[in-house]
């Protein structure tokens, strides 16, 4: 991240290059003879996406994920296939000839916009600066290290170590991360006989750094984990652990991987280290309850080493590791019954994994869950026992851990229900139900950092947030009202 002096003025600089950008854009859409392009743009209240046919798909690719276009199959829709799909999603085509192609889409709610950067910025579909590198990042399910010519960065009581190789000729190497806001002056590396050191106290979680040898910004040769930040800089990538998978024994296996419901049970992406005594993989793992197996040579096994089991659809276990508080789960009554399952968007929805224990006046379970939104059911003895919903409810018993922000609707004095459906619940339109509080209803739930889609459900008709004017068009060209969570 080669950019020097405060946060302040960094913000600054983000904010120039992005009116710059701009610019840039709206002179090169204008003159649209330069097949080479490709630009993402506002003008005159729309979204504009520019692109050159004679673009090579890596560099397509890559601004895919710069501008997080991944729902639109650009790469299809250059080569004139499913245009009719962009004209559901509020797409025109404005040009599309041999040598280029362009489409906008109405984006509402600018009124209050003066700062052409404050547009762009919102247009992009992606964080500000300070949103992309936050101190830690905690948004993600897991993340696993992964160095070539030596292993991660050696953690002793919160304490991460550093290490650069080589460059030994050089006067003066500095870590900069989002740890310390990308200072390229406050974080000295110590020399050694092999290269350069500097200790970190860091939490768990994903962090970004690059080394600073003699002014000259690069990222870690020896970390295979970088990313582009869409601001044209590549940061290598580290997760601050708090878990450690250990199987001991099959010293005669060629292969262990460990797979698991984080990493969608997928059966060759996390391959174990060997060991003396066996082998291990160090994760970094949300909160949460995560099930997981161990495949040794192609066969599945659960971790003979841990007691925590839940029951599989396959007639065996999966071993359990819980990170985080645990949650009571308390269903009252049904003391006649011989079993209560938990069956929740958190398990995805398995009725055959987590069992409630017989207590007095009814059933209890604790289960270990980070911030978020839920919807949960209970099964007794295989039937369904619902909520006592109010009219229209869907029945789904649901809650938050750690709310962060709080819809509001005003007016609608009348209305019998009113319910908040969006990309963080699912857009399920009667599940969360608002509550009627003065004049106006109210629902406080968890957002992730970033943009978010919503719209409320208001006696089973669907309206946009009256009182935000920032919206986007759908596929339905009906629209959805947009929030985004910068803290």
């Amino acid at each position: 991240m080669e950019i020097k002096g405060t946060r302040h003025s960094k913000n600054k600089l983000v904010r120039f290059c992005a009116v710059l950008f701009v610019l840039l854009c709206l002179t090169t859409v204008s003159g649209i003879a330069q097949t080479n392009l490709k630009s993402y743009t506002v003008k005159d209240g729309s979204m504009y996406i520019a692109l050159g046919k004679d673009l090579k798909e890596s560099s397509i690719d890559s601004f895919i994920v710069q501008y997080g276009l991944e729902d639109l199959a650009l790469k299809e829709f250059i080569k004139g296939r499913y245009l009719d799909s962009l004209a559901r999603m509020g797409w025109k085509v404005n040009i599309n000839n041999k040598e280029v192609f362009v489409i906008s889409k109405p984006l509402m709610g600018f009124d209050n916009l003066t700062n052409p950067a404050d547009k762009i910025i919102m247009a992009e579909k992606r964080p500000g600066f300070a949103e992309m590198f936050p101190a830690v990042s905690s948004q993600i399910t897991y993340g696993v290290n992964r160095f070539k010519r030596k292993y991660s960065f050696a953690t002793r009581d919160s304490v991460v170590t550093f290490y650069l190789r080589n460059n030994v000729n050089a006067r003066r190497v500095v870590l900069a991360g989002s740890f310390n806001e990308w200072s390229p002056d406050s974080l000295s590396m110590s020399k050694t006989d092999s290269g350069w050191i500097a200790y970190v106290k860091l939490g768990a979680g994903k962090y970004w750094y690059k080394f600073v040898v003699d002014g000259r910004w690069i990222t870690d040769p020896d970390n295979l984990q970088n990313e582009n930040d869409g601001l044209g800089n590549v940061n290598s990538v580290f997760f601050k652990t708090n878990t450690v998978f250990t199987l001991n024994g099959f010293a005669d296996a060629r292969r262990v991987y460990l797979s698991g419901s984080f990493n969608d049970w997928q059966e060759r992406s996390l391959q174990m280290q060997e060991t003396g005594n066996g082998w291990q993989l160090p994760l970094y793992l949300a909160d949460g309850t995560h099930t997981y197996r161990y495949i040794v040579d192609g066969r599945w096994i659960a971790d003979p080493g841990n007691k925590d089991k839940f029951p599989n659809e396959f007639n065996d276990f999966n071993s359990v590791v819980r990170i985080g508080k645990p949650y009571l789960f308390r269903l009252e009554g049904f003391q006649d019954a011989q079993q209560v399952a938990l069956s929740g968007s958190f398990n995805k929805w398995r009725p055959y994994e987590s069992f409630l224990q017989k207590k007095s006046g009814g059933w209890e379970l604790l289960y270990t869950l980070g911030p978020g939104n839920y919807e949960y059911i209970y099964l007794v003895d295989g039937k369904e026992a619902k909520s006592s919903p109010q009219p229209g409810h869907s029945g789904n018993f649901h809650f938050v851990i750690d709310p962060n922000f709080t819809f509001r609707l005003k007016g609608f004095a009348n209305a019998r229900n009113v319910f908040l459906a969006g990309d963080f619940n699912g857009w399920s339109p009667n599940t969360f139900s608002m509550v009627r509080e003065g004049d106006e209803w109210v629902l406080k739930v968890h957002l992730s950092k970033g943009k978010h889609l919503y719209k409320f459900v208001v006696d089973g008709k669907w309206i946009l947030d009256p009182g935000n004017k920032l919206w986007e068009q759908n596929e339905h060209s009906t629209g959805n009202s947009i929030v985004w969570m910068v803290d």
